[in-house]
């Protein structure tokens, strides 16, 4: 993968820069910094969730995939979608390489090569028993005029 992928697609304004001087973060399912042109959008957290926002149980893979769905949810809901996402904050209870590998799937699987930026936090709990996964995100409104959709 280049250091620095400006995407010359016209539904990707995103610019994915991984600097030589950094590992290569793409196997680890991020990128080191992105940025666009546009309006900062952020979400909060989504989660495994049925429509009254209880938790959805299921394993963590489960959990990872129904997030991310709702994910999708909050940003069609702002006339946005994951191309617009430039960073990912991800919450893992009980973190181990076994749920890294699970999620970096799932990202590979959502972005593709179109890596956000990430950080990803092990936690002990989160907000409601049963939560396993969550995940927030900024994304970028493209400029009127440059609709990416």
């Amino acid at each position: 993968m280049s250091q620095s992928d400006s995407n010359s697609n016209s539904r990707d304004d995103r610019t994915i820069t991984n600097p030589p001087a950094l590992h290569d973060p793409t196997p680890f399912g991020y990128s080191h910094a992105v940025s666009a042109p546009g309006e900062p959008v952020f979400l909060a957290g989504q989660y495994a969730s049925d429509a009254s926002g209880a938790p959805v149980a299921g394993d963590f893979a489960v959990q990872v995939e129904l997030a991310f769905d709702r994910l999708e949810a909050a940003l069609a809901g702002v006339g946005l979608g994951l191309r617009h996402v430039v960073r990912l904050g991800t919450f893992i209870v009980d973190h181990d390489p076994g749920r890294l590998e699970i999620l970096g799937k799932a990202l590979h699987a959502r972005f593709g090569e179109r890596l956000p930026a990430q950080t990803l936090s092990g936690v002990a709990s989160l907000a409601l028993p049963g939560m396993l996964f969550e995940v927030d995100a900024i994304a970028v409104r493209p400029p009127r005029g440059q609709d990416l959709s």
